[in-house]
């Protein structure tokens, strides 16, 4: 395993060799103190954020990203529900715990010998907590265990999926259908997502449920769907033990179309598809099964992820909701062992966060966001950006974001530079990153904004799409834009 530095990691704010998220206190200041902050900026500031028509509460810091002083804030002490802002958080806790050169690894074990091409003993695909595990990865291990030369198991085909604890969904107050809300182990496929596709003929619709990728496309045992005579619900499903059971309403579905729907049963749906790939070799495994404790036993064949740091960025460029929470499972193993939970992870984040950035108050649930618990302070958000700035850890792997002018229209080559991690939830947006000001200042902000009390009236059938969220959105971002350009032009180098 790659471990980063921690004098690399976080130059001039961790001592070296201080001890993991739980302990001893370090004997050196981490963070640069930050000057308190006005309550309420200048009245141009308040008078902008009174006049942008976004309902709830709205609260927002800027700093220098050299000394972390704030320079202008509006209830910088306010901790507002982050959305995905939580997964630039994760990427460092995972960058500073499993290191940037960490690739996670999927294995085949045989558990007897092999004779003549038969192996007299159970054959296990092991999940090591890869999140971009694909049906080619899948293909290639199947290619892998031929070239070792397979030809016949006579053993069991077995699962181990527990290097993470399964949990069915990320968010169980989402619907069930919502592909970024899959269940999480320590095995995934195709991020935990199943294609369903339909196509009328005449008066019935062929449906498939496959695991597509690039040059494949399996169909599946452990996902299931029928079409039913009903108005809604659109979809509704129910856990089968050993598969997914998916139905929907037949008038939803037009004459053809394709969605991907989450999947429930992760271990075994890559075991599924695992076990198709391998008939394309000639060798026929039996059921998956999934077991409780990691083999032992020779490995066969094994895939890995793409380098850490590649990983991270594809997670905060797409803010992949199943990659953020299977590294931060994965980092939080590694410090203290297995989490439970999800929230039982973040906790540990959480102290990670007040150690290493100087966080006081994380009040993180996740480690995607996609829960509604989280709570942070812009002022908080600017610490942790504020830490890592010199060490150039979080910033460079941050996706660019584009300025615009008064009307609103993309502005190629505007002055001021921004890189910054979104979170978006239902009336919940956020933007905290790093500005380049027209002066060439280094810059760490934080904005976000909630309406809670409309949040707490919508129910759980109605999420993927409630009245007036998107009006409601677009203009906390269009807040967002008139801050950065404030910050960026007005604040002189």
């Amino acid at each position: 395993m790659s471990k980063m530095p921690r004098r690399a990691f976080l130059t001039g704010v961790i001592a070296a060799g201080a001890g993991p998220v739980l302990g001893a206190t370090p004997a050196v200041s981490l963070r640069p103190r930050l000057r308190p902050a006005r309550a309420v900026g200048p009245a141009a500031l308040a008078g902008m954020i009174r006049g942008a028509g976004v309902s709830g509460q709205i609260a927002c810091a800027v700093a220098d990203a050299e000394t972390g002083e704030i320079l202008e804030g509006y209830a910088t002490a306010t901790r507002l529900a982050p959305a995905s802002v939580t997964k630039a958080v994760t990427a460092l806790y995972a960058l500073e715990t499993l290191g940037s050169d960490h690739r996670f690894t999927t294995r085949v074990v045989a558990t007897g010998k092999i004779t003549n091409g038969i192996l007299a003993g159970d054959l296990v695909l092991v999940g090591g907590c890869d999140p971009t595990l694909d049906t080619r990865g899948l293909a290639a291990l199947a290619e892998g265990m031929k070239a070792a030369g397979i030809r016949e198991v006579r053993g069991r085909f077995l699962v181990y999926e527990n290097a993470l604890s399964p949990i069915r969904t990320i968010d169980p107050d989402q619907p069930d259908h919502l592909g970024y809300s899959p269940a999480v182990s320590g095995l995934a496929l195709n991020y935990n997502r199943v294609h369903f596709e339909w196509k009328r003929q005449g008066a019935k619709y062929l449906v498939r449920m496959d695991a597509r990728t690039a040059g494949y496309r399996p169909e599946v045992q452990v996902a299931q769907m029928r079409v039913v005579d009903r108005a809604t619900p659109v979809y509704t499903y129910t856990n089968g033990g050993q598969q997914d059971h998916w139905t929907v309403a037949r008038g939803a579905l037009g004459s053809e179309g394709a969605r991907w729907l989450p999947v429930r049963q992760p271990g075994l749906y890559a075991g599924d598809v695992f076990a198709t790939l391998a008939r394309s070799h000639g060798i026929v495994l039996g059921a998956p099964e999934l077991i409780e404790g990691a083999p032992v036993g020779e490995d066969v064949a094994t895939v890995d992820s793409p380098p850490l740091r590649e990983v991270l960025q594809g997670m905060l460029k797409y803010s992949n909701n199943l990659t953020a929470e299977m590294v931060g499972l994965a980092a939080t193993a590694q410090r203290v062992g297995r989490a439970p939970t999800l929230a039982t992870s973040a906790l540990h984040m959480n102290l990670w966060a007040m150690q290493s950035l100087g966080m006081e108050r994380p009040g993180f649930a996740d480690h995607s966001g996609l829960g509604s618990a989280s709570r942070i302070s812009p002022a908080d958000m600017v610490r942790g950006l504020a830490a890592v700035h010199r060490a150039g850890a979080l910033r460079p792997i941050l996706k660019p974001v584009t300025m615009r002018d008064t009307k609103g229209r993309p502005v190629a080559d505007h002055p001021v530079k921004v890189v910054a991690k979104t979170g978006t939830l239902n009336y919940v947006s956020g933007l905290a990153g790093y500005i380049k000001t027209t002066g060439g200042r280094d810059l760490v902000f934080a904005i976000f904004s909630a309406d809670e009390d409309v949040r707490a009236t919508i129910t759980r059938a109605n999420r993927e799409r409630p009245a007036g969220a998107r009006a409601w959105a677009s203009r906390a971002r269009r807040l967002q834009r008139r801050l950065l350009s404030r910050w960026g032009t007005e604040i002189s180098g």
